[in-house]
């Protein structure tokens, strides 16, 4: 599958990565043709080669007009959502500024809906960050993975102060994914860059083993002495990860939202969808929130990996503006899938062990579901026959042993 390795020795911003993307080939004028659609007044990109130690390296200079303003994470949403880009591109963003104001929020611990952006609310970075998710897009990334990040030394100048770096943005943004500081002064990973990372990425350290097509480098605004301010990220393919069912005990994550304002209607097919992004389980429970209104708490639990498709899922079908997640532990038994022939087709039973002793049979659901409305027979005569067979089978292999 076609995969994105963010080599972060000298970590990242929105335009390195905008640079590196535009240098492993994305068309700046056809990049730029989509940004328009954002509806930024005298728009530009001004993209020049530059050096960076001797490394030639793609220098991205967002050109918008200066802004006195500062958005709430809800008005950037609608400047994406008024927009005519696909549905990826808008959700991906989306959840990007969304990571970021969950960030914002628990640093200052306030809601996120009342998350004030500051330099990340600015146009020149909606653009950085819209910008690469057209251009994961246009160069058809499926999975993305992280070197251990650079994030630099010394004090940034934020907006609420002088704070040491990583500054606590970043740091949040960051947390879980391994990062190391050198003698590098300066914020080498600003909050724009660990947004984007930390949301498209699942995997961070060792480069996962690829046939590299490109490497490109994105340079950062800084220059310093024998040492290369440039993000370098490196393409190719690699194999697809093998998604295997756990046997006997795994880590999953539960992800939870409360909402009042959703009908039935959309609450069943958030569901429905749930189980096709590859959810393990989905379930609502009934709550009552403030301002005593009835709700809906929507939980979902799901493998790592199918993380970030069904949260883009629950932030484009609800509205939510923030969801909660938690890893859990998972003991399960053994588990395997018998086949039996029956008077009413082929019907799968899904058998449970422990110990190598048969704990649980239970027939396919949808596939007795099929059989019924295939011989009109009722659900419960399609169910028993495929137990008696499972059974007579189960009986002729203990004979045999």
């Amino acid at each position: 599958m076609r995969t994105l390795y963010f080599d972060c020795y000298a970590g990242a911003s929105g335009n390195m990565i905008l640079g590196a993307l535009i240098a492993a080939g994305v068309d700046r004028e056809a990049l730029a043709g989509e940004l328009k659609k954002l509806e930024v007044p005298e728009f530009g990109l001004e993209v020049t080669m530059v050096d960076r130690s001797g490394i030639t390296s793609t220098h991205v200079d967002v050109k918008v007009p200066h802004e006195h303003v500062h958005r709430h994470l809800h008005n950037i949403v609608d400047i994406i959502d008024r927009t005519s880009l696909s549905d990826a591109v808008k959700l991906r963003s989306k959840a990007i500024f969304t990571r970021l104001a969950e960030a914002e929020a628990k640093i200052h611990g306030i809601d996120v809906g009342k998350v004030h952006f500051h330099e990340v609310g600015a146009m020149d970075a909606i653009v950085d960050v819209v910008g690469s998710c057209i251009g994961f897009e246009m160069l058809g990334i499926e999975r993305f993975a992280c070197s251990k990040v650079h994030v630099g030394s010394g004090f940034a100048q934020m907006a609420h102060g002088k704070f040491p770096i990583p500054p606590p943005a970043v740091a949040e943004l960051l947390t879980g994914v391994p990062i190391y500081s050198t003698e590098i002064e300066g914020e080498l990973m600003t909050p724009t860059g660990a947004a984007i990372i930390s949301t498209v990425c699942s995997e961070f350290g060792q480069m996962p083993e690829m046939t590299v097509a490109v490497t490109a480098y994105g340079a950062g605004t800084r220059q310093y002495d024998n040492f290369p301010n440039a993000l370098r990220i490196i393409i190719g393919e690699s194999a697809e990860k093998p998604l295997k069912e756990p046997l006997t005990g795994d880590r999953l994550t539960v992800m939870e939202t409360n909402i009042d304002d959703a009908t039935p209607q959309v609450l069943g097919f958030v569901m429905e969808r749930a189980f096709e992004l590859g959810a393990l389980d989905c379930w609502f429970t009934p709550i009552q929130m403030k301002k005593n209104r009835p709700a809906v708490m929507v939980s979902v639990l799901c493998e790592p990996q199918h993380r970030k498709a069904l949260t883009e899922m629950m932030y484009s079908e609800t509205t939510t503006i923030g969801i909660r997640m938690h890893d859990v532990e998972r003991e399960c038994l053994e588990r395997e899938t018998v086949t039996v022939t029956t008077e009413f087709g082929n019907i799968d039973i899904k058998v449970a062990r422990l110990d190598g002793r048969i704990v649980n049979a239970m027939p396919e659901y949808d596939q007795v579901k099929a059989a019924v409305s295939n011989s009109g027979a009722a659900f419960k005569a399609v169910r028993d026959a495929a137990m008696s067979k499972f059974g007579e089978g189960a009986a002729a292999g203990k004979a045999a042993a």
